[in-house]
């Protein structure tokens, strides 16, 4: 798979990459755990380098994974972890005490068993915490040898603009998609200005640009699609002539609709990496494979067009979580 740079900082990592929240946290229950390896390597094989987790996604257990999963080949792949979340628990909100950074960083190096830490972001901005703090701390661990690169998560501008004039920030993760085009009227002329790659996740809307997932579709009791306003019956039903166009684009180029999702997000800037996540080995082959797809032109202006008549319904976060979100 072809490398991608994330800003300009130095970091390489394979065009597309793995969100491994899916295989313990959030999207159902945790697959077992040899599987779960079998596909993260699975994954390494097929040319992915580059790994997303977070210390709230299990409490550190998604991190353990990785850490046993990725041990033989920790040379060779780039892991992105973070912090930010009250004692690794979502429900508990946000913390990006200096203290608790440091904290952490300790328990990721621990459970990812590495000496450093490739990228490490925080997971939300907390607005009891002033940004420069936090960068500061982070350009500590980076002094020291412990962490590479620093990166926010779904942060603003004015936030953006403030860490890196203390601690270059080397990555933006944030939500970007056909479905979530959001970030272009802002945050991406901002990157584009001070050198700054962008991490995109769910760029397949939780699995809704699959075309797999329908008004008729039933989530396990644990899945928090069933908090999403945007995934609510009704609003699948609505939202299913996005699939449509995609399949129709896909048909073309004899893809699939997740394949031009994909492609799609690839096309629009080179140091825009998508980190999709899956826990099933056909729908990781049918993600990689993206990276070999390219769209033209009008590829491009079909499918911007086409979506630009299409009015998404519903919120992407629940009321509780949208306040997590920096402005």
């Amino acid at each position: 798979m072809e490398k991608r740079k994330l800003g300009n900082c130095g970091l390489e990592v394979s065009a597309i990459g793995l969100g491994c929240m899916g295989l313990t946290f959030g999207l159902g229950p945790a697959i077992n755990e040899t599987d779960a390896i079998a596909l993260i390597q699975k994954a390494k094989d097929m040319g992915v380098a580059f790994f997303d987790t977070a210390e709230s996604y299990s409490r550190g257990g998604n991190e353990r994974l990785l850490g046993k999963a990725l041990k033989p080949y920790r040379k060779n792949v780039t892991i992105a972890t973070k912090f930010g979340v009250k004692n690794g628990d979502v429900a508990q909100g946000l913390d990006s005490n200096p203290k608790r950074i440091r904290i952490v960083a300790e328990n990721s190096l621990k459970y990812l068993q590495t000496d450093v830490i490739d990228l490490f972001y925080q997971h939300r901005v907390d607005p009891n915490i002033p940004i420069e703090d936090v960068a500061g701390t982070v350009k500590d661990l980076i002094n020291e040898g412990k962490v590479k690169h620093f990166g926010l998560s779904e942060a603003g501008v004015r936030t953006i603009r403030r860490a890196h004039a203390v601690q270059p920030v080397t990555a933006l993760q944030s939500e970007y998609s056909l479905w979530w085009k959001e970030p272009e009227k802002e945050i991406i002329p901002v990157l584009e200005e001070l050198g700054i790659g962008f991490v995109a996740f769910c760029p397949l809307d939780k699995g809704f640009l699959t075309g797999a997932i329908n008004e008729n579709t039933q989530f396990d009791k644990t899945d928090i699609r069933n908090t999403i306003p945007r995934f609510t019956k009704e609003n699948r039903k609505v939202n299913a002539s996005l699939i449509e166009v995609l399949k129709d684009v896909a048909a073309k180029s004899k893809a699939t609709s997740a394949q031009i999702a994909l492609a799609w997000l690839l096309a629009q800037k080179p140091w825009i990496v998508p980190i999709p996540g899956t826990t099933k080995i056909n729908r990781l082959e049918e993600n990689i494979a993206a990276a070999g797809i390219s769209l033209n032109a009008n590829d491009l202006r079909e499918i911007d067009e086409a979506f630009a008549k299409i009015q998404v319904q519903g919120a992407r976060y629940s009321e509780q979580a949208q306040k997590l979100i920096d402005r």
